[in-house]
């Protein structure tokens, strides 16, 4: 598992204490979750702990936890719930299978540069529209808390405009991402899930590829660039970036190339977006840039750039680079752009790579 291992095992050692020190406090806004999810549709509480907020969701409801001793405990306070071992980083559901999810006080324990592919693969997860809360801790922790009573976990803590940004690069729409007023160590967050694509973005990448926006065809295919026509990963994979078609967790992972976004709103043609979308996109993605450093940045097509950033530029190094790091603007590899051939569109991308 990818989830912090030394946490996981605090929780297996001292799951029923856990469980006994800690209060349900937040039951009512469980209950508003399960008012919100369609009949009939699967919810999950995920770190669901001892499971004392099932009772409050609806049913089915899944229980997943990192930790069997509490997933065993699961059986005491919600028998109908159905029981599961899992991570965060990797939720062991099908596409769109959730009609929404609770996670309280879970996705608190990644790390930070981890949480926004975490909450990409949630978003896989979850069916468009679906509602899901989490409770994260505010502030800049990032490790072992001093005050611990459970020593040996780790947190992250989190702005809420921050964490505000990953949610929407992870294709939500937020609702909420406010301190608690009861106890301002807390954040809520309340999201829907976008009919958008999520980033898929990380630490140490060597490339991050900036697209305009996804295509309504590639939103629902859950994929940049994927209709058949278009030539990015035949481009990506003929310079040498990646080596599997149409899998950008696999381009992340094994690659290290990362992809966004600077619209999330999907589109059937790029020429709909508007130059305030842009522009504001562009500042999200440049928020991003600085706090991951990437190696380097390609956005891929022309109009974007020069709706945010410089209305003259042209194809190739952006002198000013972008966000402190160097930055490469190339042609649309959209099979409207025909005039541009698959080989030039690989020199782009590898001149891009070698920016890093």
């Amino acid at each position: 598992m990818d989830v912090e291992r030394a946490t996981v095992e605090v929780y297996e050692q001292r799951a029923r204490e856990w469980r006994d020190r800690r209060p349900p406090r937040l039951r009512a806004r469980a209950r508003a979750l399960a008012a919100d999810t369609g009949p009939g549709a699967i919810s999950a509480d995920l770190g669901c702990g001892a499971g004392l907020h099932l009772p409050a969701l609806g049913r089915p409801v899944v229980a997943l936890d990192a930790a069997w001793a509490m997933v065993d405990l699961v059986r005491d306070t919600a028998p109908d719930a159905w029981p599961v071992q899992g991570d965060l980083e990797a939720l062991p559901f099908r596409r769109s299978a959730l009609g929404s999810a609770w996670a309280r006080a879970s996705y608190l324990h990644l790390r930070r540069t981890r949480l926004p592919a975490a909450l990409a693969d949630l978003h896989r997860a979850l069916v468009v529209g679906a509602p899901a809360h989490l409770t994260m801790r505010a502030g800049d922790t990032d490790g072992e808390l001093a005050d611990d009573d459970f020593p040996g976990r780790f947190f992250a803590g989190w702005r809420p405009d921050a964490l505000c940004d990953v949610l929407v690069g992870a294709g939500f729409a937020v609702t909420e991402c406010a301190h608690d007023p009861e106890e301002s160590s807390w954040i809520h967050v309340r999201v829907r899930r976008s009919h958008t694509l999520a980033d898929t973005v990380g630490s140490n990448m060597r490339l991050l590829v900036c697209g305009l926006n996804p295509s309504v065809y590639a939103a629902d295919a859950g994929v940049g660039f994927a209709r058949p026509g278009n030539r990015f990963w035949p481009a990506a994979r003929a310079a040498g970036l990646v080596s599997r078609d149409r899998d950008p967790s696999h381009a992340l992972t094994h690659h290290r190339i990362g992809m966004t976004d600077l619209v999330k709103r999907p589109t059937a043609r790029a020429d709909e977006l508007t130059r305030d979308e842009y522009r504001e996109g562009a500042a999200r993605v440049e928020r991003m840039v600085r706090w991951l450093r990437p190696g380097a940045v390609c956005f891929v097509g022309l109009a974007g750039w020069r709706a945010a950033i410089d209305r003259h530029a042209q194809a190739g190094v952006q002198t000013d680079g972008f966000g402190g790091t160097p930055a490469y603007v190339m042609p649309s590899t959209s099979g409207l752009n025909a005039r541009v051939p698959l080989a030039e569109l690989a020199d782009h991308l590898r001149a891009a790579a070698a920016l890093a």
